[in-house]
């Protein structure tokens, strides 16, 4: 499997405890138990520990030393409602809400993660991407000097060399339409993202021009977004706006743009928007044969992912892996 050896030593060196919202899902089953059979990462399943275990059961998945708290009844739950209202009290939020909303196992997770009681988490098996970014947003928030929460997509597939081809794309899940600084924070996530996964980044701002052939509102938010992160990351190649024939294609690239230092070569891709970003992505995904990884959460304080709901189990293994050594 692409590229976990290193995260996995990584893990193996300090173990990290990861919440799983969903604790009764055969997919959250299935990857806990694989996680159980190896020493490297410790689940932590939210639920009813009985459902857990009849679900466990039924699907054939052995969770047995797997740690099981049941919001409803956690012994530390009053101080975990103490803390909450201690954070939310600037939006009117009193102990009698903090109860009612804190059994709900999105809010419960996020908070174990907060109260260092856990090192990260990853929902949204069956939850919306929202559902697990609002509690991640509430309590854990953006790191200092960010703005938003944003995301990418790793995608890997394998090349003719034997080597993965390693693309990195953002923001395909969580910002709808971002504006020119959005833009800016999401690259430099991106960029240090790409990273961690063996990618030297060259960066395309994609639009539907290339440096000025095109004309229109989008494209100057484009053309300007990119200037702004270019002289924020100078180390980085970056380039925009950029068609995406013109990112990816030598050939084009020579005749749209010669002897520009991405263009043709691009391997971190920023999307203009999350329509154009989540079309693309998962194109590549399903046409290009790539394996998508993410999206992987940008921004926060601690280590929050989420999961898309069509997610098999070897992506929640995948994601779990990831997660953890991103803490």
């Amino acid at each position: 499997m692409f590229g976990f050896g290193d995260m996995i030593g990584k893990l193996k060196k300090s173990p990290k405890r990861i919440v799983f919202t969903e604790g009764s899902d055969p997919r959250i089953l299935e990857a806990a138990s694989r996680l159980l059979a190896s020493s490297f990462l410790r689940p932590v399943l939210l639920g009813d520990p009985d459902e857990i275990a009849a679900a466990a059961e039924e699907s054939g998945f052995n969770i047995r030393g797997a740690e099981i708290i049941n919001p409803k009844n956690w012994d530390r739950f009053d101080e975990m409602v103490d803390m909450f209202v201690e954070l939310r009290k600037a939006k009117g939020m009193t102990p009698e809400k903090a109860r009612t909303t804190l059994v709900s196992a999105n809010y419960f997770g996020t908070m174990l993660v907060k109260m260092g009681i856990a090192d990260c988490l990853l929902g949204g098996a069956t939850y919306s991407t929202a559902d697990t970014v609002r509690p991640a947003l509430q309590i854990i928030k953006t790191k200092p000097g960010n703005t938003i929460v944003s995301s990418c997509f790793i995608l890997v597939r394998p090349s003719a060399t034997g080597e993965n081809e390693v693309l990195a794309m953002a923001d395909c899940a969580i910002n709808i339409k971002p504006s020119e600084d959005e833009l800016v924070e999401i690259c430099g996530e991106t960029i240090e993202c790409a990273k961690v996964f063996g990618v030297n980044p060259k960066v395309a701002f994609l639009s539907y021009s290339t440096l000025g052939s095109g004309k229109g509102e989008e494209v100057e938010k484009v053309r300007s977004a990119a200037a702004k992160a270019k002289a924020k990351f100078p180390n980085t190649p970056i380039e925009g706006e950029l068609q995406f024939d013109a990112a990816v294609s030598p050939r084009v690239a020579r005749t749209k743009c010669p002897n520009n230092l991405v263009a043709g070569y691009a391997n971190t891709f920023i999307f203009p928007d999350i329509n154009a970003g989540n079309i693309g992505y998962k194109i590549a995904q399903r046409m290009g044969n790539f394996e998508a990884y993410g999206p992987i959460l940008l921004g926060l304080n601690a280590q929050i992912n989420d999961l898309s709901r069509g997610c098999n189990a070897l992506e929640v293994y995948s994601m779990a892996i990831i997660t953890a050594a991103l803490s």
